[in-house]
């Protein structure tokens, strides 16, 4: 059921920048479903999470760890998801996932996520290895500069993990660091249509303006990692227990659950928003 789905040049661009960007990965098909169930679904908004950013504008997202049988699920589960994550970070164990969100930045009032690195969060989980954790972003409506696209710093997770502290209720990257990077390295607008997905390392530096247009911004983001790759201060399991792979064909065919079956983050829960005594070194 696993094969290779990346062509050698994206894995070098991957391996190079720290992104690349799989255009038409998901159809419009996919797409139209998986977008009505985030809109219509109540365990989405019910257990959404309000993180402000600097300027008191709200970032919202609903986060969950267990893959289940629902259409984000499928999606998370499909052989042509974890496929890619086995081709780019190895098999020398098992492709986990650990979490997955939905990000919902609305028309208007959709605040800007700050400077960071994956793994700046991830940190205070105690993985160990940032090269065992990748993430893959499926647009879910268009992501442009107007309504806040995703800007990533190119080749800039080959900076090693940048120490992170608190910018508004959000976890942000150091900007002296920040700023030597974007002095060093090429900032690029990440823009996607439905059903683009970018793939990228868990210490590329990204991060996203605030939503001033008329139309949302949503996107699902899927965490995985290798089984080899312990963390010392989670307590999900999701994120060592391999993903049972479907195929591709499940998402539209198969019938879905709610999700008001999964795990949802809670946000007392969350490690990243907890203080650890460094934040400020």
């Amino acid at each position: 059921m696993l094969t290779e789905k990346l062509t050698p040049a994206q894995v070098e661009q991957y391996n190079r920048d720290g992104y690349v960007v799989i255009k038409n990965f998901c159809t419009a098909a996919e797409i139209e479903k998986l977008y009505h169930t985030a809109l219509d679904d109540n365990a989405m908004r019910n257990n959404a999470l309000d993180l402000n950013d600097q300027t008191g504008k709200k970032t919202r997202l609903s986060l969950w760890f267990t893959p289940g049988n629902d259409v984000f699920g499928y999606l998370t589960r499909s052989a042509r998801m974890v496929s890619m994550v086995k081709q780019l970070l190895g098999d020398k164990a098992p492709v986990c996932h650990f979490h997955s969100k939905l990000m919902q930045k609305e028309p208007k009032i959709g605040g800007a996520w700050e400077w960071h690195q994956d793994y700046g969060y991830w940190y205070k989980n105690q993985f160990m290895f940032p090269d065992e954790l990748i993430s893959i972003m499926v647009a879910l409506t268009e992501a442009n500069k107007q309504n806040g696209c995703l800007q990533v710093i190119k080749g800039s997770h080959k900076l090693g993990r940048v120490n992170h502290g608190f910018a508004g209720e959000q976890v942000g990257a150091d900007m002296e660091m920040v700023n030597n990077a974007l002095k060093t390295m090429e900032l690029v607008y990440v823009e996607l249509e439905p059903g683009d997905a970018l793939v990228f390392h868990s210490n590329l530096l990204h991060r996203s303006e605030a939503n001033l247009s008329d139309r949302p911004r949503w996107s699902v983001i899927s965490c995985y990692n290798l089984q080899s790759n312990l963390a010392y201060n989670e307590t999900s399991t999701s994120y060592k227990v391999p993903v049972n792979v479907v195929p591709d064909e499940a998402i539209l065919q198969w019938e879905p659950e709610s999700l008001s079956n999964a795990d949802f983050l809670k946000k007392e829960n969350d490690p990243a928003l907890k203080e650890t005594g460094w934040e400020s070194v």
